[in-house]
């Protein structure tokens, strides 16, 4: 007989743990939402020290207190792609003119007695 070959699967292919995935995209929020608050800590400080080219600095400061929390939340719920046979629809695996049922061969019969 012959042995069928396997091939070894490579533990850079494995998918990561759920776990550490959601562990990971939680330290990545947690620490964009502190440097939102880093740039509004340091906007209120160069208000109060008049610090030069002061509309740029506070401009740099706004931009990252608006988008840093979009941007946030976005990649905190982004999380693994969908493996392809989970994106498919269960009408994409049936044939054009057949039915998703199969027809029962049978017809049923009713006994009626009055």
């Amino acid at each position: 007989m012959r042995r069928h070959e396997r091939r070894p699967s490579l533990i850079t292919d494995a998918p990561r743990n759920p776990e550490e995935e959601l562990r990971g995209r939680q330290i990545r929020y947690v620490v964009m939402m502190l440097i939102r608050t880093g740039c509004l800590i340091v906007g209120g400080i160069l208000i109060s020290v008049q610090a030069p080219w002061l509309p740029l600095w506070l401009s740099l400061c706004a931009a990252g207190m608006v988008i840093l929390p979009w941007l946030a939340v976005i990649l905190a719920n982004d999380g693994p792609p969908k493996e392809k046979h989970r994106m498919r629809r269960p009408t994409d695996r049936i044939a054009p003119g057949q039915t998703a049922l199969p027809a029962q061969q049978a017809p049923h019969t009713i006994d009626y007695e009055p």
